[in-house]
């Protein structure tokens, strides 16, 4: 199970790598940054799949988009020059909130 939960992890960082660096990939005009953004996506995609042979694919991807929704948020903060407001704080604590309701409800 924690095999599971460390290919998880990789899968979120591999999708909020990919969408972090969607920007770059401009439109997928540039096919350099349009290729490491679809390999990555990919990866996720894939460590996904692995991830849902040990996991209930309801709690598995409630994690994956939960986690990586906030994930990319601050990234998008710290890292692409995006605001945060009070209500982006509160929307972000709820899909937290969200995500470790259902952990404890499918534990």
């Amino acid at each position: 199970m924690y095999a599971a939960f460390a290919l998880l992890i990789a899968a979120i960082g591999s999708e909020v790598t990919a969408t972090a660096l969607l920007p770059r990939a401009e439109g997928f005009k540039d096919p350099l940054w349009s290729a490491v953004v679809l390999v990555g996506y990919g990866l996720s995609i894939w460590l996904l799949a692995r991830v849902v042979r040990t996991l209930s694919v309801s709690v598995t991807y409630a994690i994956w988009a939960g986690v990586g929704t906030a994930a990319v948020a601050v990234v998008g903060v710290f890292f692409l020059g995006e605001s945060m407001s009070w209500i982006k704080t509160i929307s972000l604590a709820l899909i937290i909130a969200g995500v470790i309701g259902l952990n404890l409800v499918a534990g």
